[in-house]
């Protein structure tokens, strides 16, 4: 064993660093010296371009000559007069220059890292060179430096086909082309900046007007008031103007002495006589007062807005909830007329003998018993009518029970079956075939009212029960489906019926299919639909599952897929499906942090007992776990079976499978398998079932889906625009106990070469058979099937089967073994 791990060792030490790859990560580093490059050449550009105009004519001659030694006059030489020809003279002119502008706006970007988008830049600036050139060859023809060689050549060609006014209109688009698309100029912007200029200008002459009156207004108030001191002065007497005098001397020394401002009264009034003595106190309350007097303008604050709106709310009133269904925003659900209709629009009809002749026999049967009955009610279905009967009072109900042979047998009919009690009445209720049962057709079932206008997340129509209405119920709410039945009861067309219903109200945005086919001729023909509504593993080639040893894989794949959306869940904080996806299509969930959409998946398999005798634990383990923790997330099974015992339903499965569907079975032990109760025994068979989920039995029809109607619907979806691969689950890495290795023949066991010949004589390889052969124990034994498998001798590890043995006879073996010693 130690040996065994050097070898691993050996082997994938050196594969690292052998298929190492070389980084080539475009660093700063490298974008500062392409930008620094790229500045330097429109620099370059310039300057050449510029020379050209004054040596350009000097310099033709030098770069027609082939004699190298001859110097130009341009100021980047041989380089500068080469570019610059090609550019201006040959190319576009003068417009040339935005080429160099354009490489050193480039280069800036490069070098100062702006994280800016430079297509735009370009290619508007492509399109002003064109057009540039062609509108200066257009006016300066005669001048082809100006436009250059190819405005010259445009124009000449233009002006040909549309002449000199078509050539002009036609610039004159081009220019208001660019202005709408690129500068988003618009007749309106236009309209409102020359009636904002016009406001402005009449403001400007408003304001000068007022300024001039107010200037002259406030000169008129001073000579007014200068009149009126003045008069005032001369009335005073003067003793008045003596203290006056004495005051305005104490200020004016006051004024001088501090270097402040004095206060003066200018109204004129006699207020100065109160303070004849002035001191440094009253110079404060003077200045005080002015303080006082001063208005003070206190700003306004404006507070700050506050957006009531958060980000998911503002995304969704911009574009609009997220629509999964975009991606096929064209698809057409398929149409009720590829559906037959069986009953060609008839309703069921009643046959009156039929009624009369069955309720007479059930009273006579009853009387001859001595059960007397109060009333009967006869409801008639398409396969069954339901008899109610409401016997005399006294009557024991178990009573009317034991007689149900009897009652068969005097109405000579298959499949009697008695309610007792019915549930939510106070009834007996007494179900007898119709002797001409009708075909409940899948059109009537998904035309009908309540499957149109069902608002369920995964409607299925199952047919029509005993008193002729549609049954419509959720897988969903279900929340996982165990169907059984004897072989040719109705257990595919069931199956049809189901995944009919989806087709036909969930778009493939919403809902994936897993199916699992043992039989590999039930479910072929949603083949067709595979890249609409199939899920599968990313190695498999087809999305129908047909080999049983890739039911494991595609079962613990789901269990990967389930942990991950849980997780998804805990991190979006929702409990369901519903709500996640709810608040997904509400933008609150960032696709960047790892959220998408989840559609519903639905796990079909359709012979579940071949899958337990062939893989036993290994599928019953991840069924049960899908079974109790899927429904969250939205991932739901229907399992159907035709040997519903107690070794393939086992307890774990029927405890999580509360929706059952059971069509005819031949034993009364079947029925209490699948329904916990007997009466399934009793069913007529071709589609007639007994639905439950978890409370009373309903008696249905199921619908008859054909398969011509079936491939119609599956070639009308597959025909539409499909996704570009089926929905791909995790991938699943299975666990195997063998080696792939080779293992040295000097570490062989002593007993290899006989344990090889008995695995060969007996074409069966297997732990267990060396072990009782050759008295083994099981860790030796173990060994050596390793050995053997490495020996080319037999084949993998398959789970519970025994390995294959890849050698056909002894011969075969020796031939092998001596080649090796050879080798």
């Amino acid at each position: 064993m130690a040996k065994k791990k050097t070898v691993k060792k050996t082997k994938k030490a050196p594969r690292v660093s052998k298929f190492k790859k070389p980084d080539f990560t475009f660093t700063r580093q490298h974008q500062i010296i392409l930008g620094s490059l790229l500045m330097l050449l429109a620099v370059a550009l310039f300057i050449a371009f510029a020379s050209y105009f004054f040596t350009g004519e000097v310099d033709q001659s030098v770069l027609d000559s082939s004699d190298s030694s001859v110097k130009t006059q341009n100021w980047m030489q041989r380089f500068g007069a080469s570019i610059s020809d090609f550019f201006i003279y040959r190319g576009f002119g003068i417009a040339s220059f935005i080429f160099a502008s354009l490489l050193l706006w480039t280069g800036l970007h490069l070098l100062l890292d702006t994280k800016k988008k430079l297509f735009n830049r370009w290619f508007w600036g492509s399109i002003i060179v064109i057009w540039l050139s062609i509108f200066l060859g257009f006016f300066f023809n005669s001048a082809p430096i100006l436009g250059g060689t190819i405005g010259y050549e445009i124009n000449s060609y233009l002006q040909v086909y549309i002449g000199k006014i078509g050539v002009g209109l036609l610039l004159v688009f081009g220019a208001i082309l660019y202005a709408v698309l690129r500068l988003k100029l618009t007749p309106e912007h236009v309209s409102a900046y020359i009636q904002k200029r016009k406001s402005d200008i009449k403001e400007d002459f408003t304001t000068e007007e007022t300024s001039s009156e107010t200037t002259t207004e406030a000169t008129q108030t001073e000579e007014t008031e200068t009149s009126t001191a003045t008069e005032a002065q001369t009335e005073t007497n003067e003793e008045e103007t003596a203290a006056t005098e004495k005051v305005k001397k104490s200020e004016f020394e006051l004024s001088v002495e501090n270097l402040q401002p004095t206060i003066k009264n200018h109204s004129g009034t006699s207020t100065e006589k109160k303070d004849t003595q002035i001191k440094d106190t009253s110079f404060e309350v003077e200045i005080a007062k002015e303080e006082d007097e001063t208005e003070i303008q206190v700003e306004k604050i404006v507070e700050e807005k506050t957006v009531t709106e958060n980000l998911s709310d503002k995304l969704v009133k911009e574009h609009g909830e997220f629509d999964p269904t975009l991606e096929l925003g064209n698809f057409r659900f398929p149409t009720i007329d590829l559906l037959k209709d069986y009953t060609n629009g008839s309703s069921i009809t009643i046959n009156q003998e039929e009624l009369e002749e069955n309720k007479n026999q059930i009273v006579t049967t009853l009387r001859n018993y001595k059960i007397e009955i109060a009333s009967i009610k006869a409801t008639v279905g398409p396969t069954v009518t339901l008899y109610e009967i409401i016997p005399e009072a006294g009557v024991r109900i178990s009573k009317i029970k034991n007689l149900e042979d009897d009652i068969a047998l005097s109405l000579a009919a298959l499949g009697i079956r008695i309610i007792a009690p019915m549930p939510g009445k106070g009834t007996i209720g007494i179900e007898v075939p119709n002797k001409k049962p009708a075909i409940v057709s899948m059109r009537s079932a998904i035309a009908s009212k309540k499957f149109q206008e069902a608002e369920m997340q995964l409607p299925i129509a199952f047919g029509k029960t005993i008193s002729n209405e549609t049954l419509v119920v959720d897988l969903a709410k279900m929340p996982h489906l165990l169907m059984a039945g004897a072989t040719g009861q109705g257990k595919s067309v069931g199956l049809n019926c189901i995944l009919t219903s989806i087709l036909y109200k969930k778009h493939p945005a919403e809902v994936k299919f897993v199916l699992v086919d043992p039989k590999k001729v039930e479910l072929t023909l949603f083949n067709k639909i595979e890249r609409h509504y199939l899920a599968k593993l990313p190695d498999s080639e087809e999305a129908i599952i047909t080999d049983n040893s890739k039911v494991i894989n595609t079962l613990n794949s789901l269990c990967i897929e389930m942990d991950q959306r849980y997780d998804m869940l805990k991190n979006a904080m929702c409990r369901n499906i519903v709500e996640y996806n709810a608040k997904f299509k509400a933008r609150k969930l960032n696709p960047n942090d790892g959220y998408k959409y989840l559609p519903y998946i639905v796990l079909v398999v359709d012979e579940f007992a071949d899958l337990i005798m062939t893989a036993g634990k290994e599928v019953e383990t991840p069924i049960a776990r899908l079974a109790q923790l899927a429904r969250a997330i939205g991932i739901h099974l229907i399992i159907a079976t035709q040997r519903p015992s107690v070794n393939v339903i086992t307890g774990m499965i029927k405890a999580n499978f509360p929706a059952r569907v059971a069509f005819r079975v031949m034993s009364k032990i079947d029925s209490r398998t699948i329904l916990d109760n007997s009466g399934a025994d009793q069913l007529i068979g071709r589609g007639d079932m007994l639905y439950t989920q978890g409370n009373d039995l309903i008696r249905i029809q199921c619908a008859f889906v054909d398969t011509p109607e079936v491939e119609k619907i599956t070639d009308f979806i597959g025909a539409q625009k499909a996704y570009p691969d089926a929905f791909m689950l995790p991938e699943y890495v299975g666990e195997e106990s063998g080696t792939s290795l080779d293992i040295d023949i000097a570490d062989r066991d002593k007993l290899f070469q006989e344990a090889a010949e008995i695995i060969v004589v007996a074409q069966q390889g297997s732990a267990s058979l060396l072990q009782r052969k050759l008295k083994l124990g099981y860790n030796r034994a173990g060994r050596i099937i390793d050995q053997l498998e490495a020996a080319g001798i037999v084949g993998p590890f398959e789970g519970s089967k025994a390995r294959q043995v890849l050698v056909p006879d002894i011969i075969a073996l020796e031939q092998l073994l001596e080649n090796e010693k050879n080798g």
